[in-house]
């Protein structure tokens, strides 16, 4: 029954939907309240039926509902709660179902915020009520997750081992609510557009859910890059994957959309340039979605191996940039201009920052597609990994690092370059210092590596002394705004992230050896002693658990116990590594193949610094979160002084007194 109720809730759906889209429209071009509040309303209704449907989907895998093909497929009665309940998502049918849900919740938020007045909300609302209609067509008619089997298995084939994890309970949503989110800046950016209009006030209007997707993208990538360490076995965080590049493109793209937008509502500059990267920024976006659900890509991140899906997709990807960009070839010559500013000014470091990120955009962009034309065209096959990001975006990151600590430095339209440069002496003592201490603390000796660890220390030198020129002392940086701790965090964040990657990449160590109980092996300064193994029953699998004791300096530290794990349901092999931390360097341990006298091959990894990257990931998503608190308390503060609306429906002409 669950399945028939989810079924009905999205057809109920999909027919608010159009409602949304229709009312939104032609309230906005008429000016009527009374359509522009029934857009609202049928938006809230999409919301309350999509999360209806996803419910009863969630419920089916809870109760292990096999008469839905789905749960058979993807479920077994032997999984534990929290994997059925994130089994929901682990596929093509559930994880569409899981987009729509977010989509619908940032239309909610449109709605209830009323966001740019008016008619410029309604019209946004149209464009997502026009999205929405896409994504339930394609659940509905290609990827329906309530399809019914007439011969249901007893217990379910399970879901991909290597899905089973709680970091698949949190990565896929915060991706989601990311990428989806993108949707709400494109609408404005549309629905401004459609209004010829290219001033701040849609700036204002989107700048807070540009924030919220911006920082939850930001978490989603850092959890996925977390889940990928720890659970494959290989001792790396990122492989640059087509379906990880997938995330990073549209991420880059936001950051640039991010500092576009604060330009053009300080100072009214790239005013132009800001509804093209919304418009952009959500087109990487969809481009992600397609790579993961075509089958053109075959991954363990990937969900679908459908090119009828894929080219549905497709369909909609071509009118979603297709359209809005023919709207913005023919608005733009009538729009104003953005406001002028000097070559010694913010405005020029953020025309620096956006033409590098939306470059390395475009570069890993290439990258991917690269291989997939080649084999299109002529059948070849080759891949793209890392020597070419290397090449191409790295030099790109490094001249991003390099110019990013100027900015907060810099005024508005025009500025002292001499003082700034001059100010941020110490944050440039402080990062050739630590380029040295790198040089001499950690072998092999690596250009790439000093540069990292220079540049990491410099963005977090040049946040402080942000910091302290705007407090004029340590003491009173409690005074500071929360916008300015906004910039400072993100900024600073990504230079922890840059000295975890050269930790973690540069200078890692690694050991491999065969072990019978009693004997060790030596690595980076610790002992590991391979005590033995047991077999051990886990809720779906049967563990192979090593016991290894950690020594250092012939004192014993730590017990580790990593695990060969083969899962029940299909006989799938995986393995769970154990990681041993201080919060400044990790040591890595995988449990490898069985040898004769109960002998295991035991691989080890030591990278310094690698925590780092997800400690700076998290920093960075708390200068997003302060700057979304800056966003909230402003649009508060500016409706609890603002009049109420006074457009009057033209039905309604001649009623009022």
């Amino acid at each position: 029954m669950s399945a028939e109720l989810g079924q009905l809730a999205l057809c109920l759906a999909l027919a608010l939907a159009l409602v949304q889209a229709v009312t939104g429209f032609v309230g906005g071009a008429q000016q009527d309240l009374r359509l522009q509040a029934m857009s609202r309303g049928a938006t809230l209704g999409v919301f309350v039926f999509t999360a209806l449907s996803f419910v009863a989907l969630t419920y089916a895998f809870i109760v292990s509902d096999f008469s839905v093909l789905l749960v058979g497929q993807h479920s077994h009665t032997a999984k534990p709660l929290l994997y059925k309940i994130s089994g929901v998502w682990a596929n093509h049918e559930g994880s569409m179902l899981l987009w729509v849900l977010i989509l619908t919740i940032y239309s909610a938020a449109i709605a209830m915020t009323q966001a740019g007045g008016e008619r410029l909300n309604a019209r946004a609302l149209g464009v997502q009520g026009l999205v929405a209609i896409a994504f339930f067509l394609f659940v509905l008619l290609t990827s329906n997750p309530f399809w019914r089997v007439v011969l249901p298995p007893f217990e379910g084939n399970g879901l991909n081992p290597l899905l089973q994890d709680p970091g698949l309970a949190f990565h896929p949503p915060l991706l989601y609510f990311g990428y989806v989110g993108l949707s709400a800046t494109f609408a404005f950016a549309v629905a401004a557009l459609i209004e010829a209009r290219n001033d701040a006030l849609w700036v204002r209007a989107v700048r807070p859910f540009a924030l919220v997707a911006w920082t939850t993208l930001t978490l989603g990538i850092a959890a996925g890059s977390w889940w990928a360490y720890y659970t494959l076995g290989w001792g790396g965080f990122w492989f640059w994957d087509p379906v990880e590049n997938a995330s990073l493109m549209p991420w880059l793209v936001a950051t640039a959309l991010i500092h576009s937008m604060m330009a053009t509502e300080r100072s009214g500059a790239f005013k132009s340039w800001t509804l093209l990267l919304a418009l952009a920024a959500f087109s990487f976006s969809l481009i992600g979605t397609f790579l993961v659900r075509s089958g053109v890509l075959n991954s363990v991140h990937s969900f679908a191996n459908d090119p009828e899906r894929g080219l549905f997709i497709l369909l909609i990807l071509g009118l979603a940039v297709g359209l809005p960009l023919l709207l913005f070839a023919l608005r733009a010559p009538g729009m104003t201009p953005g406001a002028p500013f000097e070559p010694a000014s913010r405005e020029t470091g953020i025309l620096a920052n956006n033409l590098l990120l939306t470059v390395a955009a475009a570069t890993t962009l290439f990258g991917t597609l690269y291989p997939l034309f080649l084999d299109a065209l002529q059948g070849v096959k080759i891949s793209v990994g890392p020597p070419y990001f290397v090449i191409t975006f790295i030099p790109l990151m490094v001249i991003l690092g390099i110019l990013m600590p100027f900015g907060p430095m810099v005024t508005w339209r025009k500025a002292n370059l001499r003082a700034s440069v001059w100010s941020l002496r110490w944050a440039a003592a402080a990062g050739l210092v630590a380029a040295l201490v790198a040089a001499a603390l950690f072998r092999p000796v690596s250009v790439l590596g000093l540069l990292a660890a220079g540049l990491g220390i410099w963005l977090v030198g040049g946040s402080i002394t942000d910091l302290f020129r705007r407090a004029g002392h340590v003491k009173y940086f409690r005074t500071l705004s929360v916008s300015a701790w906004a910039v400072a965090l993100a900024h600073a964040g990504l230079g922890v992230v840059a000295l975890g990657v050269s930790g973690a990449t540069v200078w890692r160590s690694e050991a491999v050896q065969v072990l019978a109980p009693g004997e060790s092996m030596d690595i980076a300064g610790y002992t590991l002693r391979f005590e033995g193994s047991a077999r051990m029953p886990g809720p779906n699998y049967m563990a192979d658990r090593a016991q290894i004791t950690l020594l250092k300096d012939e004192n014993q530290i730590a017990t580790i116990y990593p695990e060969k794990r083969q899962f029940i349901a299909d006989g799938t092999v995986t393995t769970n590594s154990s990681i041993r931390t201080n919060g400044i360097s990790d040591l890595y341990v995988v449990l490898g193949d069985p040898r004769d006298n109960g002998a295991w091959v035991i691989s080890a990894y030591y990278s310094p610094m690698a925590p780092f990257i997800w400690i700076g990931a998290g920093i960075m998503a708390l200068g997003g979160l302060c700057g979304l608190a800056v966003r909230v308390r402003r649009a508060r503060a500016a409706s609890a002084v603002s009049p109420a609306p006074t457009t009057v429906p033209a039905s309604a002409e001649g009623v009022v007194t």
